[in-house]
């Protein structure tokens, strides 16, 4: 014969048998055990300032720069490794690279002014996917940053702290980029450059071989060469990376542009954006 208490106990049981299912599902479906430890979409030691509206889907964030330099032709940077994929909405999100980077994460970089990898090509962490721009419905050159779990828009988390909550303007909090410092991804160093410098095949000004555009760009590393420039403002450095533009006949991989170029530092010096002193090659 079953008791009143005997009742009570297992009713108990039961409840306490289904409450500890209903934690085991909620435990084994939080994302963020399986997401990636993501990077800022932007160069090493590049300051951006970020903020969030009301028309923005997917907890998405938007980056414009706050360093000094150009926002508008900055180098977008992947997040994390995987799978990128081109897309064009031209009354949206204009040009737009989604990177799959597996597990059900998925990362969005939208309003490209161009794209910088084949579709489907496989990219690492710190590879440049694309350039800066305003294409699509944008007032002005940004940013828009999406990480997405399952299709499902989540709080951006860079280097394991969530930006959140978000801001709903900019000027107000800033994130400073270690996605590619050191000499990581691949051993490219990540540099500002004002203006569109002609690459040539070795440290001197004898062989033209194309033209790096002005912006982010990679390099893999100096050597000391020709003067480039005079008086107050010259350097003796060249700095050996891929050409955006390869005239023809000519070979734009490894290459050589002069560190005159570079937005930052003085004569004589070649550093990255992170201040980190670019090797010899």
């Amino acid at each position: 014969m079953r008791t009143r208490t005997g009742s009570i106990r297992l009713s108990l049981l039961a409840l306490l048998s289904l409450l500890a299912g209903l934690l085991a599902v909620t435990a084994t479906a939080t994302p963020a055990a399986a997401a990636p430890n993501f990077k800022a979409p932007f160069g090493c030691g590049q300051q951006w300032t970020y903020s969030h509206h009301s028309a923005e889907v997917r907890q998405a964030l938007d980056f414009v720069r706050t360093d000094g330099g150009a926002t508008a032709g900055s180098a977008v940077l992947a997040s994390a490794g995987g799978t990128a994929y081109r897309y064009s909405q031209p009354t949206g999100a204009g040009n737009y690279i989604a990177v799959d980077h597996g597990g059900g994460w998925k990362t969005y970089y939208f309003h490209l002014a161009s794209y910088s990898v084949a579709n489907g090509a496989q990219v690492s962490q710190g590879q440049q996917i694309g350039v800066t721009g305003s294409t699509g419905n944008s007032s002005g050159a940004h940013i828009h940053y999406e990480q997405l779990y399952n299709g499902v828009g989540q709080s951006i988390v860079i280097n394991g702290q969530s930006l959140a909550p978000y801001p709903g303007s900019y000027y107000s909090r800033y994130l400073t980029s270690d996605n590619g410092c050191g000499g990581g991804g691949g051993g490219k160093y990540w540099v500002d450059t004002f203006a569109n410098a002609t690459g040539y095949a070795a440290a001197n000004t004898n062989d033209a071989q194309g033209v790096l555009n002005a912006g982010t760009n990679y390099v893999y590393c100096k050597v000391w060469g020709q003067q480039i420039g005079s008086g107050g403002s010259y350097n003796h450095w060249w700095l050996k990376t891929d050409l955006d533009t390869v005239y023809a006949g000519k070979n734009g991989y490894g290459a050589y542009v002069s560190a005159y170029y570079l937005s930052r530092w003085g004569n004589d010096e070649a550093r990255d954006n992170n201040g980190t002193v670019i090797p010899n090659c």
